[in-house]
């Protein structure tokens, strides 16, 4: 049996991130990329949709504490959902809160260049886990905060 290419896995979140993850800055969309040209002629930027969702993405940059190595410790994860996500705990520091996920999908990629590329992944996730103050406060609840009345991002890349 082969798995197609593309494929999303389902990944517990504290199997993924044993000491959780970091969120820093703040949720926004997920835009297509414009050439400077098409600026130019004053072409707006439109939001990523999911192709197997039909889910708009929004992304968020994130930070492993677990990841040893300084490069692959910050990325972008993406939330796929009709309205951009908000986080459900509060921030520890400015612009910095501890979060769970939600819906976490992981796909595999290659990361890197020339003779230094390595196995790197896509995270994805529906939204935001309910826990009130980070990963303790809310453990077992199984509660999620998807969405709220907002915006856009989210997206995942390792």
């Amino acid at each position: 049996m082969a798995i197609p290419k593309g494929f999303r896995f389902p990944v517990d979140f504290d199997e993924a991130f044993p000491q959780g993850l970091v969120m820093v800055g703040e949720v926004a969309p997920d835009n297509e990329y414009l050439s400077n040209d098409e600026r130019a002629r004053g072409r707006q930027p439109k939001q990523k949709v999911d192709e197997r969702t039909g889910k708009r993405q929004w992304k968020v940059t994130v930070t492993d504490p677990s990841e040893t190595n300084a490069k692959r410790a910050s990325f972008e994860v993406v939330f796929l959902a009709d309205v951009q996500p908000v986080p459900t705990t509060t921030e520890a520091l400015p612009g910095m809160r501890p979060i769970e996920l939600d819906g976490l999908t992981a796909e595999p990629k290659v990361a890197g260049n020339g003779e230094f590329k390595y196995q790197s992944y896509v995270f994805r996730a529906t939204g935001f886990k309910a826990t009130g103050s980070g990963r303790s406060a809310g453990k077992g609840s199984g509660s999620s905060a998807n969405t709220a009345a907002a915006g856009e991002s989210g997206k995942a890349a390792a």
